[in-house]
């Protein structure tokens, strides 16, 4: 899988050339989107994807139109940022592509067949076959030209066609009503996030507390953004092995844990900081301590792994 925008981790992928050939499939598709267009059935631009209804809703689809996964969970913080832009942009291309969510926690066949290892992730599907798109939190610039390419991508595939009539799902209106925002500084670290300029962000939300001390979406969204900080640019295999060759180096292992975590292994995380609060001074076990907890925070105690983390620490210290 790749980050980099500019060019998409193709290893393993069927030739998308190929598919080309099969026209047979592809007009079974399309007839099928103008037959919905006929009867007015309007296709959502947004959907929630689920095994049972992949083969169709997004697989089917794809011969038409490129379909991107975007693999999230309700706990996960960056893809709450994400899920605006996403909805922004999938509307501006008036139904050139369509946007699968599909929730990990729910549907973990689904990650699991398109080997997901962190949250967010996205894939796109083109003429059946999956694309890696890339992992993380993209600014909204970035992401804009991996759609770009993608589109491109299709289209020497021969997947070039454009679904109208589609709209957005009340459900996901709902969670975009929810989103909207009226505090000016959650605006600016919006846009902040959009350009990739975190530093901005930050300010922003401290900006924010600094007027409501315990504003909730301030406090998450302060510390997501001070995680994706610590994380920029840091890949997680060089960080666990730093770790593992430096068992007494503290940074190298508050360093592991963010990034497991920001890959969606809090578990390990957890139990990561854990072992090195037990093996720590004082001084240092503060620190640690310190550091685990604001993780407990940044992900709520309705994410699976934290209440146990939480036990992990208290028989650590106690």
């Amino acid at each position: 899988m790749s980050n980099q925008p500019g060019g998409f981790d193709t290893r393993g992928v069927v030739d998308l050339g190929a598919l080309a050939a099969a026209r047979e499939v592809q007009a079974k598709a399309q007839q099928h989107v103008e037959q919905d267009r006929e009867a007015g059935v309007q296709v959502p631009l947004i959907f929630a994807a689920t095994e049972d209804t992949f083969a169709v809703d997004v697989a089917e689809r794809s011969h038409v139109v490129p379909v991107v996964i975007n693999f999230w969970a309700t706990w996960c913080e960056p893809c709450k940022h994400l899920s605006p832009i996403l909805e922004k942009l999938v509307a501006e291309a008036d139904g050139r592509w369509l946007l699968a969510k599909v929730d990990v926690d729910e549907q973990p066949r689904v990650g699991q067949a398109f080997g997901v290892q962190g949250i967010p992730a996205f894939f796109a599907m083109v003429a059946g076959q999956p694309l890696p798109l890339f992992q993380g939190a993209l600014p909204e610039g970035q992401i804009r030209q991996v759609l770009e390419q993608l589109l491109i991508v299709a289209a020497e595939a021969g997947v070039n066609g454009q679904i109208t009539g589609g709209v957005i799902p009340e459900a996901i209106e709902e969670v975009e009503q929810e989103l909207v925002v009226t505090d000016p500084e959650l605006d600016d670290a919006a846009d902040a996030i959009d350009r990739g300029d975190l530093a901005a962000a930050v300010t922003a939300y401290e900006a924010l507390l600094q007027r409501e001390p315990f504003h909730a979406d301030g406090k998450a969204g302060l510390a997501t953004v001070k995680l994706m900080q610590r994380t920029q640019g840091i890949e997680l295999t060089a960080a666990l092995n730093a770790a593992v060759h430096s068992p007494q180096d503290v940074d190298a292992h508050l360093v592991a844990a963010d990034v497991l975590v920001l890959h969606a292994r809090a578990s390990e995380a957890f139990e990561l900081l854990v072992d090195l609060v037990r093996r720590t001074d004082d001084a240092e076990r503060a620190t640690v301590r310190t550091h685990l907890v604001e993780l407990f925070d940044l992900l709520g105690n309705d994410h699976p792994a934290v209440p146990a983390g939480r036990l992990a620490l208290s028989n650590a210290l106690f």
